[in-house]
């Protein structure tokens, strides 16, 4: 199914993160490896955090009226609270003091799982749920939550 314009920018967003987990996921047990892969992850989740919070909120708030009369709809929304609750625990449970050297290549891997498999599940399934059930009106809503730096001016939105 082709990705709906407006969900578009959050697409692209999202390929970034799915290329740095992806190559995490393949650490090597090297410090510079780790410190690589550390770098480039918690870097990108640091900045792309009010991504996070406005695209998902927006997602999350125009399904939720469909969340208790369909199935599809609560499972999808359940697996968003999920991973990002693991995402911002595996986050916290690091302390903020712990000196790079001190990352495994585990915690790197471990990470670029949970990014990885976070992004891929927007993709393949969040995405598809909010085609599926958003009008236009509220899929123009999640457009305009996106970052502008990611919206291309032949979108016309």
């Amino acid at each position: 199914m082709k990705r709906a314009d407006q969900l578009q920018p959050l697409s692209r967003q999202h390929h970034l993160g799915l290329n740095l987990s992806r190559h995490a996921k393949q650490c090597l047990d090297m410090p510079q490896d780790i410190d690589k892969h550390w770098q480039n992850l918690t870097t990108y989740l640091n900045e792309m955090q009010s991504h996070f919070e406005s695209a998902d909120h927006s997602i999350k708030a125009a399904l939720q009226p469909y969340k208790d009369t369909n199935p599809k709809v609560a499972a999808v929304l359940a697996t968003l609270n999920e991973q990002q609750r693991a995402l911002r625990t595996f986050m916290t449970d690091i302390p903020n003091g712990q000196k790079l050297h001190t990352v495994t290549a585990k915690q790197v891997r471990e990470l670029g799982n949970l990014l990885y498999d976070h992004m891929r599940f927007k993709e393949r399934e969040l995405f598809l749920i909010a085609q599926e059930f958003l009008n236009n009106e509220q899929l123009d809503n999640i457009y305009d939550a996106s970052a502008d730096n990611v919206k291309r001016i032949d979108e016309n939105r």
